[in-house]
C-alpha cells in the first residue's frame, strides 16, 4: 500500500482533502502535519521568509522520514519553498496548485488568477507564467485580488467573503478562457454562483491535485 503525506498550514483543510482522497485514492494510507504557524508567518510578514521557508523544508523531510511515498503541500503561498523541498527529497513532491495551473494553461489563453491574499496571489501567479513557459505556450494573465475579503471570512463574516469573490468571478468571466482559484477557501463560492455565471471554467486546486495524484500514483 501507498503512503501519501499532506502538510497543510490550516486545520480546515484536513477533511477537505480526506474526502477528495476517499475518493479518488482508494487503498492509499494518508496522514497529515498540520501548523497554522506558517502562513501566520507568511501573512504578517507580507512574503515568505528564508526562515519559514527552512521549516517548510523540514516538514517535507518529516514526511518523507515518516514513510511517504509522495509528499503533497496544500498551501499556495508557500509554493517556493515546496519548490526547494522537491530538490532535497527523494520522493515526488508536489506543490498544490501545479495541476490547476497545468490545465489552466492546457485549457485557454487567457487566464484569470483570484486570490484573497496578496501572498497567494502572486505565487499561484508566477508558477502559471513558469508553467505556460514550461508548455511552451504564450498566455495573457490576469490577476485580481478581493480585497478584505479573507478578513471577512477569518473574521466571521463568511457572507460577505462570498459576495466578494462571486462579485470578482462575474467581472473575470468576461475577459478569460478559465479562471484559477489560488486559494482553496474559494472553492465553495463556485458551489453558489448561478449556472449562467459558470459559463467559462473555474478551477480549484484541491480536486485537480488530488485527481493528479490519481494517476502518478498508480
Amino acid at each position: 500500500m501507498k503512503t501519501l503525506g499532506l502538510i497543510h498550514t490550516s486545520a480546515t483543510l484536513v477533511p477537505i482533502f480526506q474526502a477528495l482522497c476517499d475518493e479518488h485514492l482508494p487503498g492509499v494510507k494518508v496522514f497529515n502535519i498540520v501548523d497554522d504557524s506558517l502562513i501566520k508567518d507568511v501573512i504578517s510578514k507580507g512574503k515568505l521568509t528564508p526562515h519559514t521557508a527552512r521549516r517548510v523544508v523540514d516538514y517535507v523531510g518529516s514526511a518523507e522520514a515518516a514513510g511517504a511515498d509522495q509528499i503533497m503541500v496544500t498551501c499556495s503561498s508557500i509554493g517556493a519553498a515546496v519548490e526547494a523541498a522537491a530538490g532535497l527529497t527523494q520522493v515526488p513532491v508536489l506543490r498544490v496548485d501545479q495541476p490547476m495551473a497545468d490545465l489552466a494553461v492546457q485549457t485557454g489563453v487567457k487566464i484569470g488568477v483570484v486570490a484573497t491574499l496578496p501572498t497567494t496571489l502572486e505565487p499561484t501567479s508566477d508558477l502559471v507564467r513558469r508553467r505556460a513557459d514550461v508548455l511552451g505556450k504564450d498566455i495573457v494573465l490576469t490577476s485580481k485580488l478581493c480585497e478584505g475579503a479573507f478578513e471577512a471570512l477569518m473574521g466571521g463574516s463568511p457572507d460577505k467573503h462570498d459576495e466578494m469573490v462571486a462579485n470578482a468571478l462575474k467581472e473575470l468571466a468576461s475577459e478569460v478562457d478559465v479562471i484559477l482559484l489560488a486559494q482553496a477557501s474559494m472553492a465553495r463560492v463556485v458551489e453558489k454562483l448561478d449556472e449562467a455565471d459558470k459559463k467559462i471554467p473555474i478551477v480549484a486546486s484541491p480536486p485537480e491535485s488530488v485527481r493528479y495524484l490519481a494517476r502518478s500514483m498508480k
